[in-house]
């Protein structure tokens, strides 16, 4: 799987944080405007920039830039540690976004976070691994992450919804001190506002064998970026530092958009920490 963000995605993102404009920006990286904004489009160069006087302008850690130009990506995961976990992943209009779900292997019971575009695979994992859905936990309320929320509902009509939206029920509402119990797995949830006011990232701990925490971070971090921060970009790199970065260096990140990756992983490598 692709990278969420290329070396252009990245760039633009970083100019839109600290309010650089494409002149100094160019400028910096000793390219044209033309050639910036093509680069910002496509995430390709014919003409090598200055990335490390870029990085320092724009606010990016210049060494881990290089390495996203360079081609760095997470390594490829083996689930195998994690067998009652699956990646579900949809598009539509050129939008592709994951969803995930989890389950204890001796109860049976599952959980899904977020929805995606499109509930058939959901339901086909459902009945295949023959599953009980009981709880459906919501990273933030952007359409992509919960489109398919009604047709869910619909099948499901007992399963407990879970988010932080100030809009949703208060007995549907995340607290700080929460942990529910699937089975012998514990779920937790973290506070990373920032792209979305609503944000959360889940935590999935104890599972067998002692396998790696499991993060379900929606768009609060991508494999080697963020998401945009529609609410505030201080406050999203804040609570990525705060309650993602926390997390033991093995724990599994799973983002909304992009391959999996880890914290170990993000602490090298993400040019925006």
């Amino acid at each position: 799987m692709n990278l969420e963000d290329h070396l252009g995605d990245i760039i633009r993102k970083a100019r839109a944080m600290n309010g650089v404009s494409a002149g100094a920006a160019a400028a910096a990286a000793s390219l044209s405007e033309v050639e910036l904004a093509a680069l910002e489009e496509s995430g390709t160069v014919t003409k090598k920039p200055n990335l490390t006087a870029l990085a320092a302008l724009i606010g990016l850690n210049g060494a881990k830039l290089e390495g996203i130009a360079n081609g760095w990506r997470p390594t490829e995961k083996d689930l195998g540690a994690w067998r009652e976990l699956r990646q579900i992943t949809t598009t539509q209009g050129g939008n592709t976004v994951n969803c995930y779900l989890v389950w204890d292997e001796v109860s049976r019971e599952a959980a899904l976070f977020d929805t995606g575009w499109n509930a058939q695979p959901i339901f086909g994992l459902i009945e295949d691994n023959q599953l009980q859905l009981r709880h459906l936990f919501l990273t933030h309320t952007h359409e992509d992450h919960m489109a398919a929320l009604g047709t869910i509902r619909e099948k499901f009509p007992k399963v407990a919804l879970h988010s932080s939206s100030k809009n949703a029920p208060p007995h549907q509402r995340n607290r700080p001190n929460d942990f529910i119990h699937l089975g012998s797995l514990r779920i937790t949830n973290r506070d990373t506002p920032g792209h979305a006011e609503d944000g959360v990232t889940y935590v999935v701990g104890n599972w067998p064998e002692d396998a790696p925490h499991v993060a379900i971070v929606g768009d609060a971090i991508f494999a080697g970026s963020m998401g945009r921060g529609f609410q505030s970009w201080d406050l999203a790199k804040q609570k990525i530092r705060e309650q993602i970065l926390t997390l033991p260096l093995e724990t599994l990140l799973c983002p909304g958009h992009g391959p999996l990756t880890t914290a170990a992983e993000e602490k090298a490598h993400n040019p925006f920490l």
